[in-house]
């Protein structure tokens, strides 16, 4: 098999992804159908509604850090899946009936929001560490980045469907498909051979905490810059369902359809993106500057675009450039986490990438109703812009990055002390693991 998709040959990760694929579908129209409801159906064009729907959304990540990281460190995350995964289904139902017998207002949507983040708050560093548990560790990257290009092959297909359903039969139809689809992520949960998975070690129960996390961390001048890059990005940068919505209602006066389309055209990057990080052995921190770099640029170009066709296929920029940000900071923290402390590394992660939101969001919602939602774009691309600056100045004090005159060219050199930190973290990280 290709070296991008090696990590399908396992029996179980081929499992977990198929049941993953069918449950993201799901899960973007129903994130495509809320963003639309609030903004179209709830209020009258008001991004900031969107706003605070994604601010309550995502707020829980860092509310319940503290608690989120020691259940993934301590308990038995295949059970933790399960029970995640069940409670946002029936979230997914309940939200369908209240708007499919036409008795849903604003405040009910704020309270599934708020519900459905108290609950992703625990199923996500959960799912983030349980990949290591499908495969093995030289595959760990490959994993990971192809579950980036699983979940925007979802996206990809996710708010198209969802914009032709909203336009048929209604909103709330779209959010009890979606609470179907978490059937098919139960049923290849239950049917994973257990004895194929690759545990690692865990913290003794009682003597793991938050504070170790963050003294790891402060060890680690790579994850540090990681997370700062990631939570100004995140914050800032990552407002699509804001962009996307209100520059199609806004500013080219489409409606549901076109809304759709707009997110699964960004996801043709997004898979990309990740795809592309799939082939790599293993991911690069310098990568992460270039990708917040270009992030920048596809937001200030997608701004200026005249038309609605024009915008579309900017978004494809920023899809590539995202998805490629994401996945590397991803998997960078992975590979180089000791197995015993990485459900609470990948839940500061989480909350640090998701948690920002609730900052961001609203302010993105704000500027878009004040100044107009090109502006919106403007924030998101200074935020890539500031990212890249952190990237670059941790490549210069840790990287020794360079400029240099090669007969008449201009070229960028990296020293030696990149792969040598890089490779000193990977291999504590597979010493503790052994």
């Amino acid at each position: 098999m290709s070296s991008m998709f090696r990590s399908l040959t396992g029996h179980n990760y081929r499992l977990w992804v198929g049941g993953s694929l069918v449950s993201s579908v799901g899960t973007w129209m129903q994130r495509t159908a809320q963003d639309w409801l609030v903004l179209t159906e709830l209020t009258h064009n008001d991004a900031i509604a969107v706003g605070t729907v994604m601010a309550l959304q995502f707020g829980p990540q860092i509310v319940l850090l503290p608690v989120t990281g020691y259940v993934a460190d301590h308990f038995d995350r295949r059970k933790i899946l399960m029970t995640t995964q069940a409670s946002m289904g029936t979230l997914g139902l309940l939200l369908g009936l209240l708007t499919v017998t036409g008795v849903v207002q604003l405040w009910h949507v704020y309270l599934f929001a708020l519900l459905l983040g108290c609950v992703a708050a625990f199923d996500a560093p959960a799912r983030q560490v349980f990949v290591s548990a499908l495969v093995d560790t030289p595959n760990l990257p490959n994993a990971v980045a192809l579950n980036s290009a699983t979940f925007n092959i979802a996206r990809l297909i996710g708010p198209a469907v969802a914009g032709l359903l909203i336009a048929a039969v209604g909103t709330g139809w779209v959010f009890l498909i979606n609470a179907a689809t978490f059937g098919a992520v139960l049923t290849s949960l239950m049917l994973l051979r257990k004895n194929e998975l690759h545990y690692s070690s865990r913290s003794k129960r009682g003597k793991g905490n938050l504070t170790e996390g963050f003294r790891y961390i402060r060890k680690r001048p790579d994850i540090i810059a990681i997370l700062v890059m990631i939570f100004i990005v995140g914050t800032f940068g990552l407002n699509f369902p804001i962009f996307t919505s209100t520059m199609a209602s806004i500013t080219f006066h489409k409606g549901a359809g076109e809304f759709g389309l707009l997110s699964s055209i960004m996801a043709i990057g997004s898979v990309a993106g990740a795809l592309l990080a799939a082939r790599r052995e293993r991911p690069r921190v310098s990568l992460l500057f270039a990708s917040a770099t270009l992030f920048g640029i596809g937001c200030a170009v997608s701004a200026i675009m005249p038309t609605y066709w024009s915008f579309a296929f900017s978004l494809v920029i920023m899809g590539i450039a995202a998805q490629t940000l994401m996945t590397t900071a991803n998997a960078t923290v992975q590979i180089s986490t000791a197995p015993e402390v990485r459900g609470r590394i990948m839940a500061i992660y989480m909350a640090i990438f998701m948690g920002g939101t609730p900052i961001g969001a609203p302010i993105v919602g704000w500027v878009a109703n004040t100044l107009g939602p090109r502006w919106g774009l403007g924030v998101g691309a200074m935020s890539g812009f500031a990212a890249a600056i952190v990237g670059l100045i941790y490549l210069v004090k840790y990287r020794n990055l360079r400029l240099r005159f090669v007969g008449r060219r201009l070229l960028l050199t990296l020293g030696d002390r990149e792969e040598a930190s890089e490779d000193l973290a990977a291999d504590e990280a597979a010493a503790t693991r052994g």
